[in-house]
């Protein structure tokens, strides 16, 4: 089984595109609804594309945006920017407009890579504002469609690049790479405006080899349905493919059923997600009728996995894995290897990645030393992001002189060096005077039988505080008072949230996560005091 010690190290991400057209260019590079795209036709996409933005005016350090779903498109527009020492940003084509002139104003593209339509959207009005508001914005490229108000098809800006040579590319491609900048990735803002946190050539090469080298799959086959603008997408996914020569299978819009049959027919050999697409997926009633023999390793990213999705992923006699990062740090901080011990993957998030450094700094500013002592995570290594866009004050407040990042993840380290995340420090909220951290009362929920997913957050309490509201999905019927027992049998009174919510189902992100953000705002509404 090969791993990434196999694979060269190289100054730009967009280089194994190249390198994967040598070696083998009839090799799937991409699949999207049976379309197939192998590594010689993507490295002459990505040629075709990165000489165009080149004859557009593009620069080192300029940027290119794209709006589009997950798509070969995608991948040929990042890299071809990266490729010649621009920064690439996606965009979300779920957002509404004032989302994407945050983004567009923030960043300043130059170019404007859009699909016109996406699942019977029209996006014309929409690419209109963000062309003419934005005067960075010198060229607005449509995907397949009409052209807008001066705008140019895809196919007609790729002409544009024909007068540029290849010796003339070659000297773009040479001035750029290792610590320079290719990537723009905008959190989710949910304590505040989105920020950019700005990643380089070197964290997305080093960081896709050393995740290959963790968890070694051959061939490397995986489904990507994440958004374009999402770390999941780019860092999680795309690259580590990109790097080992293996497949991307696109799908545009997630369908936990449609993923399956995919799985199924592409032979996919690394099934990775976030818990609740796991659990969408094990809930279909024709589940066992899949296929999924080709799968060699199940990963789950993001957040904690419910007890009783572990049990059944279990079941497959496969090994596990997931880890813990963040859009910040590029990769894995802390991950496990392939392995089916259930403490390890229920109770921790392993060891630190190779390359990284972990420490546990306490609200005193003081490095802790003792195991089982909650504090917030801090990490320093070469993957991390180089900053915020444009915006040095919060780089600072993450960043300090000596290169720790901080996390705002707040764990314990237990005595076998492994770490378990408590919560979120600005999750965690204070209940008569005691800390409280969320995920632990999630944790206790999703223990019973019949909770399927369980989210805690907080309200303001004029007796104690704080009080925690718990929403929850089920499997089958339960009481609110049948609820608050159990947690009292496993949590202490100042834990015990103040009210229970059933709710249908949980409203998510687009990356797969639970909204905590969009609960918060219900919150209010359910603070009625549960029977004590």
């Amino acid at each position: 089984m090969n791993t990434s010690e196999a694979f060269p190290s190289f100054p730009r991400i967009s280089d194994y595109a190249a390198y994967w057209a040598g070696r083998a260019p009839n090799a799937e590079a991409a699949v999207l609804n049976g379309q197939r795209m192998n590594y010689a036709t993507l490295a002459r996409e990505i040629d075709r594309l990165a000489k165009a933005l080149i004859a557009a005016g593009v620069e080192k350090g300029d940027r290119v945006a794209t709006l589009s779903t997950p798509h070969p498109e995608y991948l040929i527009a990042f890299l071809a920017t990266a490729s010649i020492g621009a920064i690439w940003l996606g965009l979300n084509p779920k957002y509404q407009l004032e989302e994407l002139s945050y983004a567009v104003a923030d960043a300043e593209p130059k170019i404007l890579i859009a699909r016109r339509e996406i699942e019977g959207r029209d996006y014309a009005k929409e690419l209109r504002a963000l062309s003419t508001d934005n005067h960075s914005v010198r060229s607005l490229v449509t995907l397949p469609g009409a052209p807008l108000d001066g705008g140019k098809t895809y196919d007609d800006f790729i002409k544009t690049g024909e007068t540029i040579s290849d010796t003339r590319l070659a000297a773009a491609r040479d001035a750029c790479g290792g610590r320079d900048p290719c990537l723009i990735v905008y959190t989710s803002g949910s304590t505040g405006k989105p920020k950019g946190a700005l990643l380089h050539h070197e964290g997305l090469v080093e960081a896709a080899l050393e995740q290959n080298r963790t968890w070694p799959i051959t061939p490397l086959r995986v489904v990507n349905y994440f958004p374009i603008n999402h770390v999941g997408c780019v860092a999680d996914v795309s690259t580590p493919v990109l790097v080992s020569g293996g497949a991307l299978v696109f799908m545009e819009h997630f369908d936990p059923s449609f993923c399956l049959g995919q799985m199924q027919k592409e032979r996919v050999t690394l099934w990775a997600s976030v818990p609740s697409v796991f659990q969408m997926q094990l809930a279909l009633p024709d589940f066992a009728s899949f296929d999924l023999s080709a799968v060699q390793l199940i990963v789950w990213e993001g957040a904690a996995i419910p007890a009783e999705t572990l049990d059944r992923l279990l079941m497959f006699g496969l090994p596990l894995a997931t880890n813990y990062s963040m859009t910040e740090s590029t990769c894995a901080m802390t991950v496990t290897t392939p392995t089916r011990d259930r403490d390890i993957l229920a109770n921790t998030v392993g060891l630190p990645a190779r390359g990284v450094e972990v420490r546990l700094v306490g609200a005193d500013g003081v490095v802790i030393e003792s195991n089982d002592t909650p504090g917030e995570i801090q990490t320093r290594s070469k993957y991390n992001m180089l900053g915020y866009w444009r915006n040095p004050r919060a780089t600072a407040e993450t960043i300090d002189a000596e290169g720790w990042m901080r996390t705002g993840d707040t764990a314990i380290r237990r005595s076998d060096g492994r770490y378990r995340i408590v919560g979120r420090i600005k999750e965690m909220f204070k209940s008569g005077g005691y800390n409280v951290y969320p995920r632990e009362i999630e944790s206790a929920l999703e223990a019973h039988a019949l909770v399927d997913q369980a989210a805690v957050v907080s309200i303001p309490d004029a007796l104690w505080q704080e009080v925690g509201i718990a929403f929850v999905t089920l499997r089958g019927a339960l009481t609110k008072e049948a609820l608050e027992a159990h947690c009292r049998n496993r949590l202490a009174n100042y834990k015990i949230p103040k009210s229970f919510v059933v709710l249908e189902r949980m409203p998510l992100l687009p990356i797969g996560k639970i909204d905590k953000s969009a609960l918060a705002k219900l919150a209010h509404e359910y603070a009625e005091p549960a029977p004590h």
